[in-house]
């Protein structure tokens, strides 16, 4: 009977389960090819090592992360158990071929149940502590399911429970072929010891049935909850293309006008117009919030939460599913209940406003703290620029101060619309020739020295770049400049959604630096360095891009830069975002100022891969921050909290935005006067002994230096030996130290 009775369970509930898993497939298959998606197979699998089995982001929060490890690894573990409870519907005490009842694996088993029991009693503790029961954490689709993780709990729990009492049973009616190292089934199976014979059967066939309808009932809740992540999790971590540093946007259309098809859509108007992997993203979301806790724009109170964008577009596809797989869908039209044509993209589904309100979709700075901070892989920020791309291209549709702009770098090449006769400015005053590239780059120039848009046009980013060009000159390594012939990578169209003049932006500086014979660039800006080093491949566009932070970390190992000035100050360096998780560059800048004798290091609470945006990120430098708190006035308040006397910055966007807020609480009263914000490039400078006259009237550098990224973490024995000398001041001149920023 109990054979009947668990096959009858095991089939009913694969039905409903394989059902649900069909209609899953089918909604994600509605978006549009991503074939890139199944190229890289070898960092599938490390995705997979990493993120899947190593539960490397779970474990950053160690307790709950610990939980999960242990549930994951408990129920991977524990199909053992379960295969040996189908089993014993066949044959009492039924052993898995060729592995037996080996006293190693009952003792695994009864340990993972134990751990896995354990973890749940860790989910119910955190869980009444952080209660969803807020409007900002549920989705509309799930409000009438707001109890459906305690059933999971609780179904978690009868899968372990039912394990235990079928094998505690077994122990007692001796078809239990494990020795006590299976310590949890003898234990359950000792307070089981006064039971007649016949309880003892009706225990063991109740646990053994149990166990099954725990499992297959776990399975079908499952599938119909936002445990989903389960089963979609691995393959959305698999097709992930990010194990590491976020790097360039995923999604890059086809600008080609010309050859474009008349009904081609771009970006993303109507949820089938995205890539099918995004929408795998929708339905593989955990609603854990990690994304949310770490977003800037959520956390100075806008309305964008990257957790509720992903479930409110989850929402939309389960609401339009039925539209949406019928044939045609992707042509526009999709066929009905009754097989009737229907309109597959109607007014009302459109995305924005209808399903994302268009403040949530203009706070993104594009900073990919959500991205980094999600167990799963889901890319929220591609997701956000495609509905921008769309918002943009097909419907013209954006903040009004962006558009200046975005006419500002197609008319003049960069966004404050200064022109190219200003790009030049900056070498005033240096002291020394700085050549301009005209035809090709001389054969002994390695590197050319994008200065970009701000560090050529913003008068406190040109000190920056003054500093730089002085050290490189100093450390004799051979560089130049285009000078007029530069002009914006385009960064700020592309992450304001425009496309096409990020294209157009890309294709002329690619047309420019091939033809020039470029190999070598170094950037100041960690927009630039992003564009040029990690977007520009893809457009036939392939250099070496080093950030200045790695050069001169490198160039203070091998001893070309001798910092020995002391520099008594407590700085606090500030990651840029895309520096740090954009581009998993962490070690150059602070082994910099580890360099500088003098220097008291200290970190601000959200740091390295946790860093907290300046707010400028996502063409956000350009429009108005009307809502909630700033974000630069945020992260300010974090570096006045450490009592630092200097913010480092390694990006010009930073230094102007933490300038600002900066200036802002010193004529509040609560940042002190002599605060500074100052350029890892400026600490540097100001921490090397003045030039003696003949070397500073030096025109160029009389041989290159050729620093390799490689190696960017200080070499303990280079480390310049600590000086008395007091550190020039913040204002001290081009030769002995940084301006003032």
């Amino acid at each position: 009977m109990r054979l009947v009775i668990g096959w009858a369970i095991t089939a009913v509930a694969l039905a409903v389960a394989g059902r649900r898993a069909r209609d899953l497939y089918r909604m994600v298959m509605v978006g549009q090819p991503a074939p890139e998606r199944l190229e890289n197979v070898p960092g599938m699998i490390w995705a997979q090592l990493q993120d899947v089995f190593a539960q490397r982001k779970l474990l950053k929060r160690p307790v709950p992360g610990i939980a999960h490890f242990f549930t994951f690894w408990g129920f991977v573990l524990l199909m053992t158990t379960i295969l040996e409870a189908f089993g014993d519907l066949f044959v009492h005490n039924w052993a898995i071929p060729l592995i037996g009842h080996d006293s190693w694996l009952g003792f695994m088993e009864d340990f993972m149940v134990s751990a896995v029991l354990l973890s749940l009693v860790a989910f119910a503790i955190i869980r009444v502590k952080n209660s969803p029961h807020r409007l900002e954490r549920k989705s509309r689709f799930y409000r009438s399911h707001s109890d459906a993780a305690w059933l999971v709990l609780l179904m978690i729990f009868m899968v372990m429970a039912t394990n235990v009492l079928y094998r505690g049973a077994q122990t007692q009616l001796h078809d239990f072929s494990y020795t006590h190292w299976a310590f949890l089934s003898w234990w359950a199976g000792g307070l089981m010891s006064g039971l007649s014979h016949g309880t003892l059967e009706a225990l063991e066939a109740i646990g053994v049935l149990g166990q099954i309808a725990a499992v297959m009932t776990f399975l079908v809740v499952v599938m119909y909850s936002k445990h989903l992540h389960v089963f979609v999790a691995p393959l959305n971590v698999s097709f992930s293309r990010r194990p590491k540093a976020l790097g360039p946007l995923a999604t890059t259309p086809d600008m080609d006008f010309e050859n474009m098809a008349e009904d081609a859509v771009l970006g993303a108007g109507h949820i089938q117009d995205f890539k099918w992997k995004q929408l795998l993203d929708l339905i593989t979301c955990t609603e854990c919030g990690r994304c949310q806790d770490q977003c800037p724009a959520w956390n100075t109170g806008k309305p964008l939460s990257p957790k509720l964008v992903i479930l409110d577009l989850r929402d939309h596809l389960f609401d339009r599913s039925a539209a949406l797989v019928g044939a045609g869908v992707k042509a526009g039209s999709a066929a009905g209940e009754d097989g009737a044509a229907v309109d597959a993209k109607p007014a009302e589904a459109r995305l924005v406003p209808n399903i994302i309100d268009p403040d949530v979709l203009w706070s993104c700075t594009t900073c990919g703290a959500c991205v980094e901070q999600c167990p799963v892989d889901i890319e929220h920020v591609d997701t956000i620029v495609d509905m921008r791309r769309y918002e943009v291209l097909m419907e013209s549709s954006f903040p009004t101060e962006a558009g200046l702009m975005l006419r500002n770098i197609e008319n003049q090449g960069d966004p404050w619309g200064l022109g190219s006769s200003k790009r030049l400015e900056w070498t005033e005053g240096l002291g020394f020739e700085v050549p301009v590239v005209s035809g090709s780059i001389p054969a002994e120039v390695e590197y050319l020295f994008w200065v970009g848009c701000a560090g050529a046009l913003d008068e406190r980013a040109r000190k920056v770049t003054q500093s730089v060009a002085r050290l490189l000159n100093r450390a004799k390594v051979n560089f130049a400049v285009l000078g007029p012939a530069e002009t914006c990578t385009g960064d700020p169209a592309r992450r304001l959604g425009n496309e096409y003049l990020f294209q157009m932006q890309a294709q002329m500086n690619i047309e420019t630096l091939n033809g020039a014979g470029v190999k070598k660039v170094i950037a100041s800006c960690p927009h630039c360095f992003n564009s040029i080093g990690r977007e520009y491949p893809g457009l036939g566009g392939n250099y070496e891009v080093l950030h200045h932070t790695q050069v001169f970390a490198e160039l203070v190992r091998t001893g070309k830069l001798n910092p020995t000035n002391s520099f008594d100050a407590k700085v606090t360096y500030h990651d840029p975002c895309y520096l740090a998780r954009h581009n998993d560059l962490y070690g150059a800048p602070r082994s910099v100022i580890d360099s500088v004798p003098g220097v008291e290091s200290i970190e601000m609470h959200r740091h390295e891969r946790r860093t907290f945006c300046c707010g400028a990120g996502g063409a956000r430098m350009w429009m108005e921050e009307k809502i909630g708190k700033r974000i630069n006035v945020e992260r300010t308040d974090e570096a006045i909290g450490t009592g630092a006397d200097v913010v480092g910055t390694a990006c010009p966007y930073c230094m102007i935005m933490i300038d600002d807020a900066v200036k802002q609480r010193q004529s509040e009263g609560a940042a002190s006067e002599s605060m500074r914000v100052l350029d890892i490039a400026q600490i540097l400078e100001t921490s090397l002994p003045p030039l003696e006259p003949a070397a500073a009237v030096a025109a160029a550098p009389a041989e290159a230096a050729s620093p390799p990224p490689a190696d960017t973490s200080p070499s303990g024995d280079s480390s310049p030996p600590p000086a008395d000398s007091a550190s020039p001041p913040l204002d001290a001149g081009p030769e002995s130290g940084p301006e003032g920023a």
